[in-house]
């Protein structure tokens, strides 16, 4: 394995080469903003920095969409009277009985209700509304992954869905089909959630994220910078 540091303008960026038996040059930007070349065995060097520079541009902006496509990591007050985000709308956080047996959340526009919490514990309101998200986040992804796998041209279901906490990422999906989902994904409007599921489902198709990835994306998801550009506003 090789590396290869590249100037353009401002711009100063490492690719790694990965030599392989193939006859073209092929560059993917990973989301953690990896460069990646994978050569033929006998590429030049200098021919390899030489297709680096004259992708430069697109390398910064790929670098720059995958920037935006992390979750923020916004300090979140979980107290009443609180706002929070479920499907794109914000809702109140409100004590409703907190002399319930147990902890349950359920909406009542344009509030989170909250029973079986007391109003000064902080920590037990933060419990049960991310174990509601949780189990949203479950509902909302099981009713939208058909309609996202249907934009593609083969069947590309995943074969198991998983939801947990993940600091830098939205979604995940393997090579064996198992999704994972962030539950803070719920907090997005459907649209969001849409574009998020059929970025992951592209992967199945295209495992890296060079151009064929971003024309796959293009064809099956034609607005889906639009749909990226509220997912930001809408979690930050």
């Amino acid at each position: 394995m090789t590396f290869v540091t590249v100037q353009y303008g401002e711009l100063l960026f490492t690719a790694e080469v990965r030599r392989t038996n193939r006859r073209t040059l092929g560059i993917a930007v990973h989301p953690d903003g990896l460069v990646v070349v994978t050569a033929p065995l006998d590429a030049d060097v200098d021919a390899i920095r030489h297709c680096l520079r004259r992708r430069a541009r697109w390398i910064a902006a790929q670098r720059a969409y995958f920037a935006d496509f992390h979750p923020r990591t916004t300090e979140r007050r979980w107290l009443p009277g609180e706002t929070h985000l479920y499907l794109g709308r914000q809702y109140r956080l409100r004590i409703s009985n907190a002399a319930a047996s147990s902890p349950t959340v359920h909406r009542a526009s344009p509030f989170l209700l909250i029973d079986g919490v007391a109003f000064n514990d902080p920590a037990g309101i933060e419990r049960a509304v991310r174990d509601w998200y949780r189990d949203q986040a479950r509902a909302v992804i099981d009713r939208r992954i058909p309609h996202c796998v249907a934009r593609f041209d083969r069947p590309l279901a995943p074969t198991t869905l998983t939801v947990r906490a993940m600091t830098s990422r939205w979604a995940s999906l393997s090579s064996t089909g198992r999704l994972t989902v962030n539950p803070d994904l719920v907090r997005a409007p459907i649209d969001a959630i849409d574009y998020v599921l059929t970025h992951e489902l592209a992967h199945t198709v295209v495992p890296d994220h060079g151009i064929r990835f971003m024309d796959l994306l293009d064809r099956v998801m034609p607005d889906h910078e639009r749909r990226k550009r509220r997912l930001e506003r809408t979690t930050a």
